[in-house]
C-alpha cells in the first residue's frame, strides 16, 4: 500500500519530546486471536502492514486465524512480542489485559519506541504503565463494533469509530492508524474510559438481551416468527432514536396509559415473571426521559408512575 512505519531516533535538530517518526509500513504482531483481534490483524494487513506474529492457542482462535490470517505464523506471546517491532495490537480480555502486559514486560519482550496497543474500551493508558516504563509506547485503541470474528467483519469497520487514548506527542500515528483501519478517532481521556465503555455497553450488549426478551415473550404470544415481526419495527426505532433523540418515543409509557402498562405487568407476572423487573426498570426510565423531553405532562404521568412504582399493578 504505502512505504514501511519504523520508530528511529530523533534527529540532533530535532526537539527532545518531537512525535515519533514510524515507517509508513508498520511491522506488527496480534496478541490474542480473539474475534476482535484476528479480524484487526487482517484490517491491518490489508492495508499493506506486515502482520508477522500472532499468537492464538485455543481451536476456535486457530479456526479464526486460518481464516483471516492463514500466512501468519502462530507464535508464543513472548516471541509475538519481539517480532513486532513497531506495533503490538493486545487484544486479550479485559481482566486479563493487566498481567498479559506486565509479563510481557518482565520477559524483555518490550522494547523502547514500540508502540503497545490494547483493544479493551474499559481501560486507558494506565494498564500499559510496565510497557511505558520499558520505553515502549502506550495507546489504547479500541473499535467501537461488535464482531464475529468472520471476514464479514472487515467490511463493517469501514467508517466506524475508534475510542483513542494516546500521550500527546502520539496521537498523529493513532490518527494515521485509524484512517489506515478505514476508520475515525474519538479522543476519550483517561479518566473517562471506564463511562465511554459502559455507554457502548449498555446500548449494544443491553439491545442484544432486549431484543431476544422481545423475541422469547413473543414466542409465548402464540407468534411463531418473532424476528419476522420485530426485525421492520426494531430497525425503524433504532434509526428514529439515532436521528431524533427522545422524540422518537412512542408507545404506552410515553403516552401515560397506565390501565396498558398494568396489564403488561400482570401478563408478564403470570407468564415471564423474569421479565417484570427488566421492564419496570426500563419503563421507569422512558418515562423519566419522557417527562424530561415534554413528551409526558408530569399530571398525566401520575397514574402511570404509580402503576410503575408497584401501588396499582395488583389493583
Amino acid at each position: 500500500m504505502s512505504a514501511p512505519l519504523r520508530s528511529r531516533p530523533a534527529a540532533p535538530h530535532e526537539p527532545a519530546d518531537a512525535p515519533p517518526v514510524f515507517p509508513r509500513t508498520l511491522t506488527v504482531g496480534v496478541l490474542g486471536a480473539g474475534r476482535v483481534g484476528a479480524v484487526l490483524g487482517a484490517a491491518l494487513a490489508a492495508a499493506g502492514h506486515r502482520v508477522v506474529a500472532v499468537s492464538g492457542r485455543s481451536g476456535a482462535a486457530k479456526a479464526r486465524l486460518a481464516l483471516l490470517l492463514p500466512q501468519t505464523p502462530n507464535r508464543s506471546a513472548t516471541a509475538v512480542a519481539r517480532a513486532a517491532t513497531d506495533l503490538l495490537i493486545v487484544a486479550v480480555p479485559d481482566d486479563a489485559l493487566a498481567g498479559v502486559v506486565a509479563g510481557l514486560a518482565e520477559a524483555g519482550a518490550l522494547r523502547p519506541g514500540q508502540v503497545v496497543a490494547h483493544t479493551s474500551g474499559a481501560h486507558g493508558l494506565g494498564v500499559l504503565a510496565p510497557a511505558a516504563a520499558v520505553g515502549a509506547r502506550p495507546l489504547a485503541l479500541h473499535p467501537a463494533m461488535t464482531f464475529t470474528g468472520t471476514p464479514d467483519d472487515l467490511t463493517r469497520l469501514a467508517g466506524i469509530s475508534y475510542g483513542v487514548t494516546a500521550p500527546a506527542g502520539l496521537r498523529p500515528f493513532a490518527a494515521r492508524l485509524v484512517a489506515d483501519l478505514g476508520g475515525v478517532p474519538e479522543w476519550v481521556a483517561e479518566g473517562d474510559r471506564p463511562l465511554y465503555h459502559a455507554a457502548l455497553a449498555h446500548g449494544a450488549n443491553h439491545l442484544v438481551t432486549l431484543v431476544n426478551e422481545a423475541a422469547d415473550r413473543l414466542r409465548d404470544a402464540g407468534v411463531d416468527r418473532p424476528e419476522k415481526v420485530l426485525a421492520p419495527l426494531l430497525r425503524a426505532a433504532l434509526e428514529n432514536a439515532l436521528r431524533l433523540g427522545d422524540d422518537a418515543l412512542t408507545g404506552p409509557v410515553s403516552r401515560g396509559d397506565a390501565g396498558t402498562v398494568r396489564r403488561h405487568l400482570e401478563r408478564l407476572a403470570a407468564t415471564a415473571p423474569e421479565s417484570v423487573t427488566p421492564y419496570l426498570a426500563l419503563a421507569r426510565r422512558t418515562a423519566d426521559r419522557a417527562i424530561a423531553a415534554g413528551r409526558l405532562r408530569p399530571a398525566d404521568a401520575e397514574p402511570l408512575l404509580d402503576v410503575l412504582s408497584g401501588i396499582e399493578v395488583a389493583a
